[in-house]
This record gives C-alpha cells, sequence and structure tokens, in this order.
C-alpha cells in the first residue's frame, strides 16, 4: 500500500469542497481533481479547475502531473488583492 499523501486546500477551494485538510492516496493531480469532486459537482470543478497545485513545493497545474506517495499538496485557488 503507497503512503497517503497530506493535502491541504485554502480559501475559497476549501469552502467549496467543504474541507481544509486530507489525507488521500493519488497518483497524479488528476486523480487528486477526482477524489476532492467525487460527486462531480460542477461548482466545486469550476473552482478546481482556477486552482493552481503545490507538490512538495513545486507549482503545478498539469492534470498528468504525477504525486509521489508521502507527497504534500497544496491546493491554491487565485488570489485577489495587492
Amino acid at each position: 500500500m503507497s503512503a497517503l499523501s497530506r493535502v491541504r486546500v485554502f480559501a475559497g477551494a476549501a469552502e467549496a469542497i467543504g474541507g481544509s485538510e486530507f489525507s488521500l492516496q493519488v497518483d497524479s493531480i488528476g486523480a487528486l481533481l477526482a477524489e476532492l469532486n467525487p460527486s462531480t459537482d460542477a461548482h466545486v470543478a469550476d473552482v478546481l479547475a482556477r486552482c493552481s497545485f503545490l507538490v512538495d513545493g513545486v507549482r503545478t497545474s498539469d492534470a498528468e502531473a504525477r504525486i509521489a506517495p508521502g507527497a504534500s499538496v497544496d491546493v491554491l485557488p487565485p488570489f485577489a488583492g495587492g
């Protein structure tokens, strides 16, 4: 069994999916998106489509990006302000 990844979700994305921290077994950003929105809610999908992801501190928005077992993933919606 692979190690679980620690997933932290921030701001409006956390509000949309109803949680801010998860332990998930996923191997790609695409798999992570499916886990965070299992009912394929259109609002949640729209919010997640605008997010960037940090996988062990490296930014990506590619659904094919790999997530190593035990990685730390941050889900970051666009932030407004300056």
